[in-house]
């Protein structure tokens, strides 16, 4: 099972070579990660976007771009919707998200008719090795779905268990969080975490071992939860943590990058093909971790696994 991002990035390296369009590459951040996940050999990649603002950063960069295809496409629509056709049409095996609005690439990446959806629920998954802990955690959603239902959070989960197997986790623990550890009413995340726990009792949730409600310390500290009395055998043990909505994760994962220096990729699932969603304020470092972790993804949907 892999414990860090470097472990991700290695074994990444063992895997057959994907190739990976970039969607609005005409971005420094962007064209860094290529370049350097291009010399480190973890994947081959097209670049979509403006290509004379391409060549202009490239040169001041000093990168040569004869190893790479490019394709003009003006704007950022356009650049979404040419870099979903290069995915779909299978010259690319992994979509990765330049210097473009989110909400733009999912117009292209879930258009019915030339998209990417497979019928599945589509959510993002973060992959979080954060300092001081010997374990890698998964946190969903922190980028997507903005309310979701129970029904929904079902396929979230199972979604994240695919990320999780690609990592070599066969029975990953999912903590869902919430306030209390505690079902209350009045708070109707922890009667969905009650929910869920039975879908995993009685197999609608399959593939892995789902423990809750729980507070955030009762998820990933033994010592806390022993502390609060918890018989849970689950409790503390959480490899996944499932948020409660939108607002939730993803204040979580941007607490766990700026203030602990967490390093993470996530990847989007549900779709034909791995979409690697980071903000446009990410560096170079978290797009090559992303990069990395589209490798897994592809080679585990090529597998059957994810």
């Amino acid at each position: 099972m892999l414990t860090s991002m470097q472990q991700i990035r290695e074994k990444a390296l063992t895997l057959p070579v994907q190739t990976v369009a970039v969607a609005c590459a005409h971005d420094t951040e962007a064209l860094k990660a290529v370049a350097e996940a291009y010399a480190l050999g973890l994947a081959r990649f097209i670049l979509v976007g403006e290509t004379d603002k391409i060549r202009t950063l490239a040169d001041g960069m000093g990168l040569d771009l004869s190893s790479f295809e490019l394709v003009d496409a003006r704007g950022e629509a356009a650049g979404a919707s040419a870099t979903v056709q290069v995915v779909a049409s299978g010259r690319a095996q992994i979509l990765l998200k330049g210097f473009v609005d989110s909400s733009v690439l999912f117009r292209a990446v879930l258009d019915r008719d030339a998209g990417l959806r497979n019928g599945s629920t589509v959510s993002h998954t973060v992959v979080m090795d954060v300092p001081g802990f010997d374990k890698l955690y998964l946190l969903t959603d922190a980028a997507m779905i903005i309310k979701p239902d129970l029904e929904t959070k079902r396929q979230i989960v199972l979604n994240a268990v695919k990320v999780a197997r690609a990592l070599g986790n066969p029975d990953p623990v999912v903590g869902v969080l919430c306030e209390s550890e505690k079902v209350n009413p009045k708070m109707p995340a922890t009667v969905d975490a009650a929910a869920l726990v039975e879908m995993n009792r009685d197999g609608r949730l399959p593939g892995c071992r789902v423990g809750g409600p729980y507070a955030l310390d009762n998820a990933i500290s033994e010592r806390a939860a022993r502390h609060k009395g918890m018989d849970d055998p689950l409790a503390g043990k959480a490899d996944i943590l499932l948020a409660p909505d939108l607002a939730a994760g993803n204040i979580f994962y941007k607490s766990l990058m700026y203030f602990a220096h967490a390093r993470s990729a996530g990847v989007v699932m549900g779709t034909k093909a791995p979409v690697l969603l980071n903000s446009r304020a990410d560096s170079h470092e978290t797009k090559i971790n992303a990069v990395a972790l589209g490798v897994l993804m592809a080679a585990a949907k090529a597998e059957g696994i994810a």
